[in-house]
């Protein structure tokens, strides 16, 4: 009989530490989570405020910059339909459009500017809210300049190949204005797998992509999710 009420105590002792617990959990995640949103915000405030300078800076080491308003609309078109087919209507991020891939031009921008050394993972949620803020801050012709004249295109005699302007001299031993259509293509191919691609190394593999973008631009294929970089069906095709 007297062990009765002291069972009741017991047993209303254990109820109030289970919410003691879980008040407590419930501070820590909440405490958390502040912490996180906090450091993302401090993320983006940051790079809206540095972006003007970091753009500057990058196209400043650039020798004989190429505007991007003077390419050819088919030399635009081709471009944009294998690197960002949605650039100029996206707003930095793209996760639908087949053959798109997770880095939009604006990503792979954000990469550039923002990031000393990028590890995948939970880097690529920076890059993205980064790339949402250099839209912002960048208007969509200013990041093609960028684009075009920095993105990495492989190394050629130990020396890494930085924009359009420097592969076509590097490759092509030509001015950027002067390549054909099949030699800007082939460094268009190169921009997913820059070393792998390379048209002076792997010059077969470069030829493949090549042939698969041609069929992708003649309309005999089409990428198969967000994912279908590589235009599995184009390759397939006879």
């Amino acid at each position: 009989m007297g062990a009765g009420p002291r069972n009741h105590v017991c047993r209303g002792c254990q109820r109030a530490s289970h919410l003691q617990v879980r008040g407590i959990a419930f501070k820590i995640l909440l405490g958390a989570l502040v912490v996180i949103v906090s450091y993302y915000a401090f993320v983006m405030i940051d790079g809206y405020v540095r972006t003007p300078a970091l753009v500057m800076a990058r196209m400043a080491g650039v020798e004989k910059a190429f505007a991007a308003d003077q390419l050819s609309a088919e030399y635009l078109h081709i471009l944009l339909t294998v690197e960002d087919p949605e650039f100029f209507s996206h707003n930095g991020v793209d996760l639908s459009t087949p053959g798109a891939g997770l880095t939009t031009i604006t990503q792979a921008l954000a990469k550039d500017l923002y990031f000393e050394q990028f590890r995948p993972g939970i880097a690529k949620l920076k890059q993205s809210l980064l790339a949402l803020v250099l839209n912002q801050r960048v208007d969509k012709w200013a990041q093609l300049d960028l684009f075009i004249n920095t993105v990495y295109l492989g190394s050629d005699s130990g020396r890494t190949i930085e924009g359009f302007p420097a592969a076509a001299r590097a490759y092509f031993n030509k001015e950027f204005f002067e390549l054909t259509r099949e030699e800007y293509i082939a460094l268009v191919a190169m921009i997913i797998g820059p070393n792998a691609l390379s048209v002076s190394h792997h010059p077969e593999k470069n030829a493949e992509r090549v042939r698969c973008i041609e069929r992708l631009l003649r309309g005999e294929c089409q990428p198969a999710g967000l994912n279908d970089v590589n235009y599995e069906q184009c390759s397939a095709s006879p």
